[in-house]
Parts: C-alpha cells; sequence; structure tokens
C-alpha cells in the first residue's frame, strides 16, 4: 500500500511538471515591433546604435516646442501692450482735445468770471508805452 501511495504521489508530480511544461515561456508579445525587430531588418544592435540619434531629435523635438511657447506668450504679450497703446493713445486724443477747448478765448472768459477773482476781458485795446531814453551826457 505504501509503493501505492508513492507511485500516485509521482505521478501527481509528473503531471504537475507536464502542466507547468506546457505554458509557454513569456517572451516579447508578438507584434509589430517585435516582429520588425526580429526578422532582421533592423537588429538589436542597429536599434541599441541609433539611440542616441533618437535621443538628439528628440532633444530637438523639446527645444522646439519650448521655443514655440515662448513665443507664443511673447506674442500674446505683445497683443496686450499694443491694446495698452491704443487705450492710452485714444485717452491722450480726448485730454489734447479738451485742452484745446479750454484753452479757446471765450472759454477762459467764461471761467475768469464764473470765478470770484474779478476778472474780466477789457473792452479798451492794449496801449503801447513809450519811453524816452535821455542821452547820458
Amino acid at each position: 500500500m505504501s509503493n501505492r501511495f508513492r507511485t500516485e504521489i509521482q505521478e501527481e508530480e509528473a503531471e504537475k511538471e507536464l502542466i507547468v511544461d506546457n505554458k509557454p515561456a513569456q517572451g516579447l508579445p508578438d507584434n509589430f515591433f517585435t516582429r520588425f525587430l526580429r526578422n532582421g531588418v533592423i537588429t538589436t544592435d542597429d536599434a541599441i546604435g541609433a539611440l542616441p540619434f533618437v535621443f538628439y531629435i528628440a532633444f530637438l523635438c523639446m527645444v522646439y516646442i519650448g521655443a514655440r511657447h515662448l513665443t507664443d506668450n511673447n506674442i500674446r504679450e505683445i497683443d496686450k501692450v499694443g491694446n495698452e497703446v491704443k487705450k492710452l493713445s485714444a485717452e491722450y486724443k480726448s485730454i489734447q482735445a479738451e485742452m484745446a477747448f479750454k484753452t479757446t478765448l471765450t472759454e477762459v472768459a467764461k471761467q475768469a468770471e464764473t470765478d470770484s477773482l474779478g476778472l474780466h476781458p477789457s473792452e479798451q485795446p492794449p496801449q503801447k508805452i513809450v519811453v524816452k531814453q535821455e542821452d547820458e551826457q
């Protein structure tokens, strides 16, 4: 009986080994890239040899993307400053027009009459004052 029991255990272990052996080894997945590399078009050594070039291209792409972002930010800043210049230019023109209006003769006269300064426009034209100089002898 004991021999029989041992043989059953050995048979079960052999079956387990067979079951384990039947499982395929986990390798690389069978997709386009692995087939492309396995079939000899590009070998692993070639792929490893091309890595510096790939890293160089990736670096250039990152520099290009960074430069593009900086350029976009500069363009936005230029637009903001341009809009501010337009607003300030319009404000300058309106203030200049208002100043030109307020400095006209009639507006100055109105302002002088309304203030408590007691100023009023002259009704007589200005007169020229002539001073005679005596000779120093």
